[in-house]
């Protein structure tokens, strides 16, 4: 058993609570087990320079965490005057993730930007970023076909993602921050709903892991998504 009594294969507790903010054109509260994250999605009517008069649109996200997201308080970045590495890491990592499954070409040339806010820190935050900013995009775009600037819904998958890890030699899906801490692998998995890959992020944190590992990892994260995926179809009733 697990620090919170799961079995090695068993997710957190996911819910996600779309329209959390009354302003955006869409947001989702996305909770995996006590990681709490904030999603927002805001369509701007303009694309970075090197799309202008392409057709094409553009996704991209921010990720920040709040002071006391964690045990002992992290001073905000904007004091030190610029985005950590870390920072900059995951919210690469969710534009690319969430990107790779928008037809640009169909949105136009419009922007769509996705906040990510981390309220509570448990171990996840960036996996936990990608689902519930896929939620917070559809949302936005759906409210584009309402109005009639657009179609059809420019989306060609879903698209989510989970951590995985080996602890104490066993793999094990969505590590809280007591097992990913002490993980001798650690590995986040962005998938879509169709099972191809977008992103593998796997390290040897203190021993390397061999091709049975590699497997059985990718065979645990493939459950997580999956289960995410249909939380995903349920609450966004995509």
């Amino acid at each position: 058993m697990r620090t919170d009594n799961r079995q090695p294969s068993e997710m957190r507790p996911v819910e996600i609570v779309i329209d959390y903010l009354m302003t955006a054109e869409g947001s989702a509260l996305i909770k995996v087990g006590n990681t709490h994250v904030l999603c927002a999605a805001t369509i701007e009517d303009s694309v970075p320079p090197f799309l202008r008069n392409s057709g094409k649109g553009w996704v991209t996200a921010e990720y920040s965490m709040l002071p006391r997201a964690t045990a002992k308080r992290t001073p905000r970045e904007v004091t030190k005057g610029r985005p950590s590495g870390r920072t900059h890491e995951i919210q690469r990592l969710i534009g690319r993730s969430v990107r790779s499954v928008v037809d640009m070409a169909a949105l136009g040339e419009r922007t769509v930007m996705i906040d990510c806010d981390v309220l509570q820190a448990d171990g996840g935050t960036r996996t936990a970023s990608v689902t519930g900013a896929f939620v917070a995009l559809t949302l936005a775009l759906r409210q584009l076909v309402r109005y009639g600037a657009l179609k059809s819904m420019p989306l060609r998958d879903f698209i989510a993602a989970t951590s995985v890890g080996v602890v104490g030699g066993v793999p094990m899906l969505d590590l809280c921050y007591d097992e990913d801490s002490r993980a001798d692998v650690d590995m986040n998995v962005v998938m879509t709903g169709s099972g191809k890959f977008v992103e593998v992020q796997a390290t040897a944190e203190r021993g390397a892991f061999d091709d049975e590992q590699m497997t059985r990892l990718i065979a645990l994260a493939r459950v997580g998504v999956a289960q995410l995926i249909e939380i995903q179809k349920k609450v966004a009733k995509i």
